[in-house]
């Protein structure tokens, strides 16, 4: 399916040279004078080298049909990382440069979207927000409470992040997956 280099976003599948390649970054750039460009940065899947393109904005780009659904996250091993379709029972393993940053992330019984190209796992789309709990952060410094400074804390899962003054050692927190940014505490 042939779209236009603009529409083409993060995870998303191209098609190039016969080749797949699941898309890192996107970005429409406009400068002052000139013609207005995609700045495409890619992963080739078969082999994980990345590339940078640019294409016009009209440019038009090959968009591999992929399927997505969801699968529960198991356990990891050796191999790489296990799933399993909560219809079928059936179990599929993706590799680790395919979860890369994403498998901090990961916790046991998790839903996921698994992108299939010819039912081969090609990209992981983790929930917006994961809840972990704060293993280190610093004390809560008295009279500090009214400032809006965050402070370090190191996460269960070994991310760390900036977590406001009031957040303790063994507080449940919920962050972002993207970029492990603090959102609130956890209700639960």
């Amino acid at each position: 399916m042939r779209v236009i280099a603009s529409s083409i976003r993060k995870g998303n599948v191209i098609e190039q040279d016969g080749k797949l390649y699941v898309v890192i970054s996107a970005e429409n750039i406009h400068p002052g004078k000139g013609t207005p460009v995609s700045q495409i940065e890619m992963r080739r899947i078969s082999d994980g080298v990345k590339i940078s393109e640019r294409y016009k904005t009209t440019d038009q780009v090959e968009k591999a049909t992929v399927e997505e659904r969801n699968f529960t996250y198991l356990y990891e091993d050796g191999d790489g990382f296990h799933f399993m379709n909560p219809e079928t029972y059936d179990q599929v393993q993706v590799s680790k440069d395919i979860v890369g940053g994403a498998s901090a992330y990961l916790q046991e019984n998790m839903v996921v979207k698994l992108s299939l190209h010819e039912m081969n796992p090609i990209a992981v789309q983790l929930p917006q927000r994961a809840t972990l709990e704060v293993v280190e952060t610093e004390p809560v410094t008295k009279g500090q409470t009214a400032s809006s400074s965050y402070k370090p804390a190191m996460l269960s899962n070994g991310v760390r992040t900036a977590v406001p003054p009031h957040i303790s050692t063994g507080t449940r927190i919920v962050v972002m997956t993207e970029d492990g940014s603090y959102v609130e505490r956890a209700k639960d």
